[in-house]
């Protein structure tokens, strides 16, 4: 009989501010876009490594504020109180004259920006140093490496993605044998999600070992 091939359900990623997991990793930047509009600079820069969250908190903060989401080139006419997300600023496919205008506007106080970004103002390379100062004033957010009880809510949020639920022990033991970034935990939940549909299995330890023990060629410990 031909093996039956597993129907993989589509993740749906939650990204509501009842979804975030605050933890000292991330407490000043949820902080800062729940405080909107009471900020003492219309430009918030979140930065952070990949996958540690800026999206979630910039998709936050745009439904909170009603704000627009820009895609690459879709900057246009800003009107008055205009409220704009600019996801990954550090790209170097994002034009200066893109960037500058409407964070120019937003410190002049004709509207409002939340901006992205993977490194600080200062590294970025090949930055007009104007655009480059004008962000370097700006109000900044770091968001720390995750702390245990971020990485573990992170994983749990991902099985959830997934409408799977993982028992804290197990959440535990994969948190310490992973790398601590959110790349990471997407890709290993992705993989325990498709080998626990093709085995019709529980996501228990054991389980999660013997996946574990898949991905060791690729760094990742068995433990």
């Amino acid at each position: 009989m031909a093996r039956q091939l597993p129907l993989e359900l589509p993740s749906i990623e939650q990204l509501g501010r009842d979804d975030l997991i605050v933890s000292h990793s991330n407490t000043l930047a949820a902080e800062a876009i729940d405080a909107w509009p009471d900020w003492q600079h219309n430009v918030l820069l979140i930065v952070g490594p990949e996958g540690s969250g800026k999206t979630h908190l910039a998709r936050i903060w745009a439904e909170a504020a009603d704000a627009t989401i820009l895609g690459l080139g879709e900057i246009g006419p800003l009107s008055g109180g205009f409220r704009l997300v600019i996801d990954d600023i550090d790209r170097p496919d994002v034009a200066d004259s893109d960037l500058f205008a409407p964070i120019n506007a937003a410190r002049l106080g004709q509207g409002w920006v939340l901006a992205t970004s993977r490194v600080s103002p200062k590294m970025m390379a090949g930055r007009l140093p104007d655009l480059v100062s004008r962000l370097s004033a700006a109000a900044r957010a770091d968001l720390d490496p995750p702390d245990d009880v971020l990485f573990e809510g992170i994983l749990a949020k991902r099985f959830s993605d997934h409408q799977l639920v993982v028992d804290p022990p197990t959440l535990t033991y994969l948190a310490t044998r992973i790398e601590r970034t959110g790349s990471a935990a997407r890709a290993i939940v992705e993989d325990i999600n498709r080998q626990a549909l093709a085995e019709k299995s529980r996501i228990t330890k054991p389980f999660v070992r013997r996946v574990l023990e898949r991905h060791s060629g690729a760094g990742m410990s068995s433990g």
